[in-house]
């Protein structure tokens, strides 16, 4: 029996759902029940009634399924599986920041640890953050964390300033990596080409004159979906590319950056799902007290 047969056979004897993000392996993605962004994925973990969820991506994913789904079994199929993001601010280092900016409204990105959730007022995603920040009254201050350059592209989006909105200074060491001399570059090599970009990107304000959309992965799915274009040049993490690919085989989906490729999205291998299910390994559990907190901030990103 292949690694794929014994996955698909004891998903069905646990009766568990596989979620996958877009910048899993391959061979992961084509055998997952769902694939997309952290939102949707989050989603669908609250809607799917199956007690067993393994989720394939990384740990601050998983920790989200969790909270949200309490009394669900939630695998995590390496547990090596982090973030850079998650790891740039701690729960001590935000209770620090907001005791410099008293009443400010803490807005942090799905990438973070459940202990920092448990100190935020709202979640987001890249999908979500602009409606998440227009949600909140303009006359408010906001912290925004960690990833500086979502953080800067909304701030551009909704019009706020560096004075009532302020950002923590970290990045995803891969979106980072992609500076705008190099879209600008690649464009002018590619005219024509149409040129999507992850708001992580470094400089991804800065780059906005290169750049035909700004979008979360899943605006870029749908994007590759609908396109008739020949070409689209893509800026983001390279995983995506195998989906988009998969849903439009007539466009040619060019990376800007071959190397953004993140390591911990790439520890999952099918044989690691396989042993997750068959052994139970590696359940992920959240303290109650902190779980309980987070679940707010959350419940507000699911629902933007």
């Amino acid at each position: 029996m292949s690694v794929e047969e014994e996955v698909r056979r004891l998903k069905e004897e646990r009766n568990a759902v596989l979620l996958a993000h877009n910048y899993q392996l391959p061979e992961v993605q084509d055998i997952a029940d769902y694939v997309g962004d952290s939102l949707y994925l989050s989603r669908q973990a609250m809607e799917t009634d199956r007690p067993v969820i393994v989720f394939a991506g990384v740990r601050f994913m998983a920790e989200t399924a969790k909270i949200l789904n309490p009394t669900k079994t939630v695998l995590l199929p390496d547990l090596t599986a982090g973030c850079s993001l998650a790891d740039a601010i701690t729960a001590e280092q935000l209770r620090t920041w907001k005791s410099e900016h008293p009443g400010a409204v803490v807005v942090s990105y799905v990438n973070t640890s459940a202990e920092v959730k448990a100190e935020s007022d709202y979640c987001c995603t890249s999908s979500n953050a602009v409606r998440v920040v227009n949600s909140i009254p303009a006359d408010r201050e906001i912290l925004f964390l960690p990833d500086m350059f979502l953080g800067d592209y909304v701030r551009t989006q909704t019009g706020r300033t560096s004075r009532t909105m302020h950002l923590w200074p970290a990045d995803c060491h891969v979106h980072g990596r992609i500076r705008p001399e190099m879209i600008a570059h690649l464009r002018s090599e590619h005219p024509g080409a149409p040129l999507i970009a992850h708001p992580e990107c470094g400089c991804a304000s800065e780059s906005l004159p290169h750049v035909d959309q700004v979008l979360s992965t899943d605006g870029m799915v749908r994007f590759a979906k609908e396109t008739k274009a020949p070409e689209v040049l893509v800026a983001t993490e390279v995983g995506i590319l195998h989906r988009m690919r998969q849903l439009n085989p007539t466009t040619r989906f060019t990376p800007v950056d071959a190397g953004a490729i993140c390591p911990f999205m790439k520890k999952t291998h099918l044989a690691d799902v396989r042993d997750a299910l068959k052994l139970n390994r590696y359940e992920i559990d959240v303290r109650p007290d902190v779980a309980e907190r987070a679940r707010r901030a959350l419940e507000r990103m699911v629902a933007s």
